[in-house]
């Protein structure tokens, strides 16, 4: 019998493996260093904040595994032998197979900052790491400051968190605006002000230069590199952004760049070798499409796509049109195609913004100047169906159509406010089209 072993149980591991099952009898073994079972990643800081335990994090109960006939191995692997297709462990044992999924996942960056290897300096993104912060910062008498590194989605979710306990955070981010590499700048701004809504000591154009250690070796200040001010905290969240986690491949024949080399059907250049979610690195991207993309819809996707490839149906990836959603604190976003933030925002788009006066909901809709056919759209604070405009952007409407078909996106319930008209009206004064 075919033996299918898949390194990682994430998100991308684990939907291969359900749908090599569903169309298979083929012997599936996934392999994790991380976990026993399967876990939702983006449910990790509810576990802190106490809106949810770790069981809670589980979609399947732990019988599941072995009803499917779904082996489970807890162990690291450390070399890959693709000659005679072997796996060998950090613990010393061998497993063997006949086609191999590398679905490993991203690690946290660290950018060789003085100490950061300190004890109480730490990422967000494994079950370890959030068992690590409720040693380290149970509360505000353990954790008497906080201090974050880097301004993307995960640091705003580690300040979301300490936040909760009502552990004082400093947020460091290197940019002059939050997260302005994506956000246009109005979308920006209110993010911005929105932080230190909530009492969060925003420092922007804010770089890490050092972590100080105590005599204990562990971290109890931090240096900001533009004035040389000295930040005393008992914890560093280092949120700069992931990579994709292929240490170990080095050594190996699989070609790698910054993550697994993959062509559009998800294979490396080893024959009977595969990866897909955050570690895949597409050689041929989608038009506009990164080609490495941590998200998690797009590692599921992998994962049901590669499944019929390796169950005799071959299938190329294609993930459609772009989309994401995050939450601001309490602000819920949703992106759908391509709303460009103010670098590399090509001379063809253009944007209409409307900004709701209570500063926590917006909307921004790209355009082509030219041919006003409809980009992409951005929501703050207002929900919205992704399947009207993936279905909008299929059928390339142009924004006059988006916007006055507004209210058939809208996804809130019915006793919620409405603002399709404020926006019509806001859209009628600022592009008065024709």
């Amino acid at each position: 019998m075919e033996h299918i072993v898949i390194i990682g149980n994430g998100i991308s591991g684990v939907t291969l493996a359900r749908h090599i099952r569903k169309l298979s009898d083929k012997r599936i073994t996934i392999i994790s260093a991380e976990t026993d079972y399967f876990f939702s990643r983006t449910a990790l800081m509810y576990i802190y904040m106490g809106h949810m335990t770790y069981e809670h994090t589980k979609p399947y109960e732990d019988w599941f595994w072995k009803k499917n006939r779904i082996e489970l191995k807890k162990g690291y692997v450390k070399h890959i032998e693709t000659k005679s297709k072997t796996l060998h462990f950090a613990e010393g044992d061998l497993m063997t197979y006949d086609k191999l999924v590398i679905a490993t996942g991203s690690k946290p960056n660290k950018f060789g900052w003085p100490g950061q290897d300190l004890k109480g300096v730490q990422g967000l993104y494994t079950k370890q790491d959030v068992d690590q912060l409720e040693i380290d910062a149970p509360n505000n008498k353990v954790c008497k400051r906080a201090v974050i590194v880097g301004g993307g989605l995960i640091g705003i979710e580690l300040a979301e968190m300490l936040n909760s306990r009502n552990i004082p955070v400093t947020f460091l981010v290197r940019e002059s605006s939050f997260w302005n590499g994506v956000l246009p700048e109005g979308e920006s701004q209110m993010i911005n002000r929105h932080i230190k809504n909530h009492h969060i000591d925003l420092r922007l154009s804010s770089n890490l230069k050092e972590i100080k250690s105590d005599e204990n070796g562990k971290a109890k200040s931090v240096i900001i590199e533009e004035t040389g001010e000295e930040i005393p905290c008992n914890l560093v969240g280092l949120t700069a952004g992931v990579s994709p986690n292929i240490d170990f491949l080095k050594d190996s024949e699989i070609e790698t760049d910054k993550g697994v080399k993959v062509n559009k059907y998800l294979e490396t250049n080893v024959e009977d070798v595969y990866a897909v979610g955050d570690c895949a690195e597409q050689q041929e991207p989608n038009e506009n499409r990164r080609p490495i993309e941590a998200v998690w819809y797009t590692g599921r996707m992998m994962g049901e796509v590669l499944a019929q490839t390796l169950c005799g149906n071959k299938m190329a990836y294609n993930p459609g049109h772009w989309f994401n959603s995050a939450k601001f604190m309490d602000i819920e976003y949703q992106t759908y195609g391509w709303v460009h933030g103010s670098k590399g925002r090509p001379d063809y788009e253009q944007h209409f913004h409307w900004k709701h006066e209570d500063d926590t909901k917006c909307i921004t809709i790209a355009f082509n100047k030219d041919t006003s056919e409809f980009l992409g759209i951005n929501t703050f604070g207002i929900r919205m169906k992704h399947d009207t405009f993936d279905k909008w952007l299929t059928e390339k409407r142009d924004i006059d159509f988006v916007v006055k078909n507004l209210r058939q996106a809208n996804f809130d319930p019915e006793f919620y406010d409405h603002y399709e008209k404020e926006i019509l009206n806001a859209y009628n004064r600022q592009l008065q089209p024709s």
